[in-house]
């Protein structure tokens, strides 16, 4: 499901790419969905569960109650790698170098 959101969301932004589709990235100004994309999948490399809450929390809609079903997980642990993952994206969305 939130895969799915996520692919179309990324082919349209790729489609329009004269109009980048942009998204709010928590006050801090606006993050081009196709750089967020590219950035996921190298969340993937690094952590992959750290990369299916944030799909299915920010593509999926999901709640922290819902991802931690679906993932089979606690609340605190999707908690705890939500704020981790947002927090590592953007800094690799900056070009900060990731340790």
């Amino acid at each position: 499901m939130a895969a799915r959101a996520r692919r179309a969301a990324v082919e349209d932004a790729r489609a329009k790419s004269d109009q980048k589709r942009a998204i709010n990235d928590g006050g801090e100004g606006r993050v081009d969905l196709v750089a967020l994309d590219d950035a996921l999948h190298a969340l993937a490399e690094v952590d992959e569960r750290k990369s299916k809450v944030v799909e299915l929390r920010y593509f999926g809609g999901l709640t922290a109650e819902e991802t931690a079903e679906v993932l089979d997980i606690s609340v605190a642990a999707v908690k705890s790698e939500w704020s981790w993952a947002k927090m590592w994206l953007r800094r690799k969305l900056r070009g900060v170098p990731q340790t």
